[in-house]
C-alpha cells in the first residue's frame, strides 16, 4: 500500500513541505531515498524501537521510503514521526485517511517518547500557509507554534498518543495562544538602565543619537571607562519590539534552537555580544549544515563587539557587507541560504596597546607608530560603515561618588520613540528604508540638505580637521538624526556641530601626538 505523510524542511528561517512516500509491499527490504542525510538514515532502528514500545508490530516487509522532493537535502531527526507514522499506514495498523490533513514533525526515542525539534514556528507558519488543517509535534514545541492562528496544533508527549488520535480512541486538545496578548502579556523592563551610569553625558548623548537613528557606533577609551557598561543599555532606550519584528526575530531563534524553554515569543530585542575568538562562520553564519550566526541572532537588537582590534582580521571583514545589505547570504555549491541582519553595531576599543593613549591623568607608554599600528588593526572600509565615533574618558571621582540618579532609560526611550516616528513619516513610501542611517544618496539629496550655515560650517570643519571625504555623508546622516531629536525640519549649524564631533577618528592628527605623557 501507497501512503504520503507530510512534513517540512528547514531553508534559511523559512520552511518548504517535504511529502514522505511510503511503499509498503510483500518481500524483505528497506529503502530511504530523496537525499537523506545521515541523521535520518539512522532513523529506521528508533522507528523500530519506538513502534514496538507502543505495543505495535513493525512489518517485515518490502519497504521503499521517498522524501520528495528528490533534489532538496533533508537533514535532522525530526522526520522520525512521519517516517513511523506512514510506515504503520502502509501497513494497514492505522487508518491513512487523517495524514492527508496534517503535516507532521518530531524526534521519537527508543520508547517512543517524542522530543523537541528545531524551527516549530517556521514550519507551523509554512503549513497554514499550504492549507493544512493542523500540525502534529512535540508537545515542548507547541507553545511556539500555536503562535501561528488558523491552525491546530497538536502536541504530544509520545507515539503512542498520536496513534491514538488518528485511530480516533483519544483526543488530543489544539493548544491555543493568545499571540497579540502573549506578545504583551510577557512584555519585560530591560534589566539595566541609564540612570546607573554616572557621569559620561556626551557618550549617554552620543547612543541616544544612535539608537533615534539606528546609527553604528564605536567608542574608543581607557579600560575601566564604561565602554561596556553603557552598551549593554543601549538596548533600553530602543523603541520596543513591534509583533511583526518579533516574530522574525523569534524565527530566527526557532531555527537555531536558542529559544529559550517557555519562551513563545522574543519581546526583548536581543543583546549579542560574542567573545573576540568567534570564527567567521560563527559571527555571519554558515557550517557544513548552515546555521544563523551572530549577526543573525542580533538581527533586530544590538551586535556589541569589545575589544574590536582583538577580533581577527578575517572576522571582522566578513562583516562589511552584512553592514551594508542587512542580509547575509551563506552559498554552498549546490544551495545557498540568506539570513537576515539588519542590526545596530555597537564596538568598544582601547586608544592603544597599553590603552591610556589621550588618557587625561595618566601617561601612554606607546609610541605614535604602535598607536598607528593597533589602530590599523580595524580597516577603513569596516570604520567606513560606522557613523559614529566616540571618545570616552574616565570617570572622575565626584561624579563617581555622587548619589544623583541620572536621567532613566524610560525617558531617553521616549524621545528615541519620537524621532523614529517622524523617520516612519518620513520612509513610508520607501520599505526598504526604516531609519536615517539607511538612507540612500538620493534619500539624502531630499532629507539631508542642511542650511547654508550649515554647509558653511561643514565645510570649514572638512578642511580644518582634515576630515575624510566617507565622512560626509556620515556626518549628514548622523545631523538628519540630531534634527529629528530636536523635532525640526530643517539641519542647522547647531546639528552639524554635534555630528562633526562624533568623528573622531576621522581626524588627521589622531594618533600622530607624542603619546609619551598625559593629554
Amino acid at each position: 500500500m501507497l501512503v504520503k505523510t507530510y512534513a517540512a524542511a528547514l531553508q534559511s528561517i523559512n520552511a518548504r513541505t517535504v511529502t514522505i512516500e511510503v511503499s509498503c509491499t510483500p518481500g524483505s527490504y528497506f529503502q530511504l531515498v530523496g537525499l537523506p542525510d545521515a541523521a535520518i538514515k539512522e532513523s529506521q532502528d528508533r522507528i523500530i524501537s519506538a513502534i514496538q514500545s507502543c505495543g505495535y508490530r513493525y512489518p517485515g516487509r518490502r519497504i521503499v521510503i521517498n522524501m520528495s522532493p528528490a533534489d532538496l537535502r533533508k537533514e535532522g531527526s525530526a522526520y522520525d514521526l512521519p517516517l513511523a507514522i506512514g510506515i504503520l499506514a502502509a501497513d494497514e495498523q492505522i487508518p491513512s485517511e487523517p495524514l492527508e490533513r496534517l503535516m507532521i514533525m518530531g524526534e521519537l526515542s527508543l520508547d517512543g517518547s517524542l522530543r523537541p525539534i528545531r524551527g516549530a514556528l517556521p514550519i507551523a507558519i509554512q503549513a497554514r500557509s499550504e492549507g493544512y488543517e493542523g500540525l502534529i509535534l512535540p508537545k515542548s514545541n507547541a507553545q511556539e507554534a500555536a503562535v501561528v492562528n488558523q491552525l491546530k496544533v497538536y502536541g504530544a508527549d509520545n507515539l503512542s498518543e498520536v496513534i491514538a488520535m488518528l485511530c480516533g480512541r483519544q483526543d488530543i486538545m489544539p493548544t491555543e495562544v493568545d499571540t497579540r496578548g502573549e506578545f504583551y502579556r510577557n512584555q519585560r523592563a530591560y534589566p539595566f538602565d541609564f540612570n546607573e551610569v554616572k557621569g559620561q553625558e556626551n557618550v549617554k548623548r552620543a547612543l541616544e543619537v544612535a539608537a533615534a537613528g539606528g546609527h553604528n557606533l564605536l567608542m574608543v577609551g581607557a579600560p575601566g571607562s564604561g565602554k561596556s557598561m553603557m552598551a549593554k543599555r543601549l538596548p533600553s532606550i530602543l523603541p520596543p519590539f513591534s509583533l511583526s519584528e518579533s516574530l522574525e526575530t523569534t524565527k530566527i531563534y526557532s531555527v537555531a534552537g536558542k529559544l529559550g524553554k517557555d519562551i513563545t515569543l522574543m519581546t526583548v530585542r536581543p543583546f549579542r555580544a560574542p567573545h573576540h575568538s568567534i570564527s567567521p562562520a560563527a559571527l555571519v553564519g554558515g557550517g557544513s549544515n548552515p546555521q544563523p550566526g551572530e549577526i543573525s541572532l542580533a538581527h533586530n537588537g544590538v551586535l556589541f563587539l569589545d575589544e574590536l582590534p582583538e577580533f581577527s582580521r578575517n572576522v571582522l571583514e566578513v562583516m562589511r557587507q552584512p553592514l551594508e545589505e542587512r542580509m547575509v547570504t551563506v552559498a554552498r555549491a549546490r544551495f545557498s541560504v540568506d539570513y537576515p541582519a539588519s542590526f545596530m553595531l555597537i564596538a568598544a576599543m582601547n586608544p592603544c596597546p597599553c590603552g591610556y593613549y589621550n588618557h587625561p591623568t595618566r601617561a601612554c607608554e606607546c609610541t605614535p607608530q604602535q598607536v598607528q599600528k593597533y589602530l590599523g588593526r580595524v580597516s577603513g572600509p569596516l570604520l567606513d560603515r560606522v557613523d559614529i565615533q566616540v571618545e570616552i574618558f574616565p570617570v572622575p571621582f565626584e561624579k563617581l561618588s555622587d548619589q544623583t540618579m541620572g536621567e532613566s532609560s524610560h525617558e531617553i526611550c521616549q524621545r528615541v520613540i519620537r524621532a523614529r516616528e517622524i523617520q516612519n513619516q518620513r520612509f513610508a513610501q520607501c520599505p526598504e528604508v526604516h531609519c536615517n542611517a539607511q538612507m540612500t544618496p538620493k534619500l539624502m539629496q531630499l532629507y539631508a540638505k542642511p542650511d547654508k550655515a550649515g554647509l558653511a560650517r561643514l565645510k570649514v570643519a572638512m578642511e580644518r580637521l582634515n576630515l575624510s571625504a566617507r565622512a560626509y555623508d556620515r556626518i549628514l546622516k548622523v545631523a538628519r538624526t540630531i534634527a529629528d531629536l530636536a523635532g525640526k525640519e530643517l539641519i542647522d549649524q547647531s546639528d552639524i556641530g554635534e555630528a562633526i564631533q562624533y568623528r573622531s577618528l576621522d581626524k588627521a592628527s589622531w594618533g600622530t601626538q607624542t603619546a609619551k605623557s598625559p593629554v
